[in-house]
């Protein structure tokens, strides 16, 4: 039943866009021939006439189209008609394009604004994070460090840990000798590494056979993450110095000794990369009993786990006042909207990979999920960001987009001149097929996520 309604309010959310460029049309006089959900790929399940309008439902409902006169080779009306979409003022089509973007926009905030109001509170973005079961064994740092169970995780190595991704994202990257080392750390520990053997430069070899000294209270290196990276909007990735297989094998001739013997095929500033690659110290800030504590270093072991459960309790903003259900609402849909428009942009860069791009397969089982989970209200406030994602990604300056053709009115303003048909046609049809098959590689991304899972 929860994915039934997760259908629904996405097959709501592709008829208010198409709904938008219908009466924005309409009110400024264009003939609509089509009004399609669905797109026209594969057969059509439902066909229609509303008065002048053809309705139709299309098998592939991953979209929909309105369909001017304009579109069709045979159409009856004449070319000069003031019923063509291409006939009217360059505003005018500007704004009909853009209706469905606009729609989409105030459907979101009325999505949210319903849900402020019904349920007298939004969430904030922020979870409670609780030490659950310590399970590490009785030599494990974590049960030195004075962490109990209830504990409220305030900060992990002085970030704040307000959801469970960005804690255990830190944990996971401060997995013991994992060969990854700031170059603050190896600068630091290369200093007291050369204070113990002054005569050898940093990066020539050492010849065979020297002893050097090596330094035994070493800089520890303590991973950190930027807000975004917390907030889960970006993938975290150490930066850092890699260590290869020749430094590996380095590490293992070095490994526990005060006094290391050169084989003649190491620097000094070799020796201090290596001696940087060991445990990484999760320091972390609780809240217990009103009292804010710094407890003792934990060590994660080789493979990034420390030993602990962990729970999360959504924080939620109250909306019990008509100021607070519109601010509120404008905070939750601004926020949001800031980190998905953050997180596009790191797709464009190629710091999130395509293969965690996921569409409606994913998000109709993660919101049926969700709604069996928490309720109408968080399958409606999922609804609403998908809405303004539509709208941002609508709105992108790619052929076959409303963004495409806004583009394309914009150059004839400026040229003074509507651009050649055929040309704008053959563009938008590549880009048409390119958005098809992206979809087509979407939808094999969330079926094997949905088996894997």
């Amino acid at each position: 039943m929860s994915i039934i309604i997760m259908i629904l309010l996405l097959s709501l959310l592709i008829l208010v866009h198409e709904a938008g460029h219908f009466f924005a049309a309409r009110a400024f006089g264009i003939k609509v021939d089509k009004f399609g959900f669905g797109l026209p790929v594969g057969p059509t399940l439902y066909k229609t006439k509303v008065g002048d309008v053809e309705v139709l439902v299309h098998a592939f409902l991953l979209g929909g189209y309105v369909s001017f006169p304009d579109d069709e080779k045979d159409c009856e009306l004449p070319k000069d008609s003031p019923e063509r979409f291409a006939n009217k003022p360059a505003w005018q089509r500007a704004i009909v394009v853009s209706a469905g973007v606009i729609a989409n926009v105030i459907c979101a905030i009325a999505l949210v604004m319903l849900v402020a109001i019904v349920s007298h509170k939004l969430p904030s973005g922020n979870y409670e994070i609780y030490a659950g079961e310590i399970s590490a064994p009785k030599e494990a740092s974590i049960r030195k460090s004075g962490l109990r169970e209830g504990d409220r995780i305030l900060k992990a190595n002085g970030c704040d840990i307000n959801n469970v991704y960005s804690l255990v994202t830190i944990v996971k990257n401060s997995a013991k000798n994992n060969g990854i080392v700031s170059e603050k750390t190896v600068n630091a520990n290369y200093s007291k590494l050369k204070d113990l053997n002054p005569g050898l430069s940093k990066d020539e070899i050492i010849p065979e056979g020297i002893a050097i000294r090596l330094p035994q209270d070493l800089e520890k290196d303590i991973v950190t993450m930027d807000k975004y990276a917390l907030k889960g909007a970006k993938y975290y990735k150490n930066e850092g110095i890699t260590l290869d297989e020749r430094l590996k094998e380095l590490e293992k001739s070095i490994d526990g000794k005060r006094v290391y013997t050169s084989d003649g095929k190491f620097s000094m500033y070799d020796v201090a990369k290596v001696l940087s690659n060991g445990v990484h110290p999760i320091n972390l800030t609780v809240l217990r009993d009103g009292k804010t504590i710094e407890l003792n270093p934990i060590y994660p072991d080789e493979k990034g786990i420390i030993g602990i459960g962990l729970g999360a309790k959504q924080t939620m903003i109250k909306t019990n006042t008509p100021a607070a259900v519109v601010k509120e609402s404008c905070s939750y849909l601004w926020n949001n909207t800031y980190m998905m428009m953050y997180s596009l942009g790191q797709l464009f860069t190629g710091n999130i990979p395509l293969k965690d791009m996921h569409g409606v397969v994913a998000i109709t089982k993660i919101g049926g999920d969700m709604i069996e989970k928490s309720g109408k209200a968080s399958g409606v406030l999922l609804a609403a960001l998908i809405s303004m994602n539509l709208a941002i990604l609508n709105i992108l300056p790619i052929p076959a987009l409303d963004g495409g053709h806004l583009m394309f009115l914009i150059i004839e303003k400026i040229m003074g001149k509507p651009l050649n048909e055929k040309v704008i046609e053959v563009i938008s049809t590549v880009f048409f097929s390119l958005l098809i098959i992206l979809m087509i590689f979407v939808v094999f991304n969330d079926i094997t996520l949905l088996i894997r899972k």
